[in-house]
């Protein structure tokens, strides 16, 4: 199996100085499972993301390229907007390292999901009202990641399936992509 793309393709790095970039592929590189694969700005595979039972399952695991589940990520049942536990590694799963929460924000009248990792809490907000992306700010309002699709730097749109995802050093890059 590669664990490149073409390193030296002419797509754009619009990601302002200390950022990381990474390209999101929504296609799993198992066949038959639902999933995505994360590169870095080399080309090399740094994640993969698989759902190996439907489509829409209740469990997603993170894994490395050696395919070690750095997280796996559960839905928890019978919640109105919806809500997933994050647990470090594939076998405990007494207590959630991260949460998510879908909820409505009233005042920007969007709906956003909560993240709480121990005792920071963080915002993921949609760009715009199509499919256009979305951001993660932390409790002041600071971008700490935003995923966009990917462009070319003559400005073609690869397609809906690639995205490109930005994540400030600061941030663990794999709880992002989480």
């Amino acid at each position: 199996m590669a664990n490149k793309v073409h390193p030296q393709a002419s797509v754009s790095d619009p990601s302002p100085a200390g950022r990381q970039t990474f390209t999101v592929w929504m296609k799993s590189l198992v066949c038959h499972t639902n999933g995505c694969t994360v590169f870095d700005s080399k080309g090399d595979i740094v994640y993969r993301v698989e759902n190996y039972d439907s489509k829409g399952g209740c469990e997603v695991q993170l894994m490395d390229l050696q395919g070690n589940i750095l997280y796996s990520i559960l839905s928890k049942k019978l919640q109105i907007f919806g809500c997933w536990n994050g647990y470090r590694g594939g076998t405990n799963k007494e207590q959630p390292c991260f949460t998510v929460k879908k909820c409505y924000s009233f005042v920007r009248r969007k709906i956003a999901c909560q993240v709480t990792v121990g005792f920071n809490t963080y915002w993921i907000v949609r760009l715009g009202l199509k499919n256009q992306g979305f951001k993660i700010l932390n409790i002041t309002g600071d971008i700490v990641a935003e995923v966009k699709q990917k462009q070319v730097s003559s400005g073609v749109v690869l397609g809906e399936d690639v995205l490109a995802l930005e994540v400030e050093p600061c941030m663990d890059h794999s709880l992002i992509v989480a």
